[in-house]
């Protein structure tokens, strides 16, 4: 197959984790041994796994004028991901407070930052195969994003987390949505992803954690189960599944086949500390599908 082009329109953050034995109830303090900052944010962290799963990716984002966005912008870059569309400054780069604790199960925090200021003035779409989107920038953005690829034939892929409201007319214009249980509850009051295919999207995923996950194009219902591994944290591992969805989706691989593919390579994401540390590359994804079988 020829290299597929993305264009991945998102937030950069650095990401503090801390782990602990178990996570904190509302109002209490635990305990962890130490922290660990890395690159993150739910663009960075698809462009980073779409770039290690064989795409060819360009990100668009803001980061502040700081050290903690210098150091994102390279991190992501070292990864092969072209960051010409990132702009700088007006206010500090992102940041999300992470606490893991064993087992893999998290609680993130996020400060919005530069990414709040994101706008889609120069939005350079030219050569690419396919939009993915999420929702920790400006929501206009991604709206004119999806209007200007739809106009130009390109599919919008929209990973809708974190959840807002006020999607209706974002979701006119996605070919492929990708959420979680929450998220779709919060969408169509349901788990079932053809209640949300009225919504606009041609294709629903509804990802199910250890459960694997679910889709519908409207022909066929699809579901997949886990791949097991041994969880060592979670954080980027939604982040991982959409970029495999988002490649093999673009390539027009048949439902399942895609979906299997995507719960393949977010199993692998959790199998290391961090988020883009531990995002696998297509042979991986294709060592453990084919030990599965």
């Amino acid at each position: 197959m020829s290299e597929l082009s993305l264009v991945v329109v998102g937030s950069l953050n650095v990401d503090l984790t801390v782990p602990v034995t178990r996570l904190p109830a509302p109002g209490e303090t635990v305990a962890g041994p130490g922290a660990h900052r890395a690159p993150g944010g739910k663009g960075a962290n698809q462009a980073v796994a779409a770039a290690r799963l064989g795409a060819r990716v360009r990100l668009v984002g803001r980061v502040g004028d700081d050290d903690f966005g210098r150091e994102v912008l390279a991190a992501v870059a070292a990864e092969g991901v072209d960051v010409s569309g990132v702009t700088t400054g007006g206010a500090a780069t992102g940041m999300a407070l992470v606490v893991v604790e064993e087992g893999g199960e998290n609680m993130i925090t996020v400060a919005r930052g530069a990414n709040g200021l994101l706008d889609a003035a120069g939005l350079d779409l030219s050569g690419a195969d396919a939009l993915l989107l999420q929702l920790e920038i400006p929501l206009e953005v991604c709206l004119a994003a999806a209007v200007r690829a739809k106009a130009a034939g390109i599919p919008v892929i929209l990973n809708a987390a974190p959840f807002r409201p006020g999607l209706e007319d974002l979701l006119r214009h996605v070919d492929l949505l990708i959420v979680n249980e929450s998220e779709a509850v919060a969408l169509g009051g349901d788990t079932d992803p053809a209640a949300l295919l009225a919504l606009g999207p041609g294709t629903v995923v509804i990802t199910l954690g250890e459960r694997g996950a679910v889709a519908t194009d409207g022909h066929e219902l699809v579901r997949v189960p886990s791949f097991g591994v041994e969880v060592v944290d979670a954080v980027g591992a939604g982040d991982t599944f959409c970029a495999q969805l988002a490649i093999s989706y673009t390539y027009r691989r048949p439902l399942r086949e895609a979906l299997t593919r995507a719960c393949a390579a977010g199993a692998l994401a959790t199998t290391g500390p961090g988020a883009q540390s531990a995002m696998p590359t297509a042979r991986q994804v294709e060592r453990l599908m084919a030990d599965a079988s």
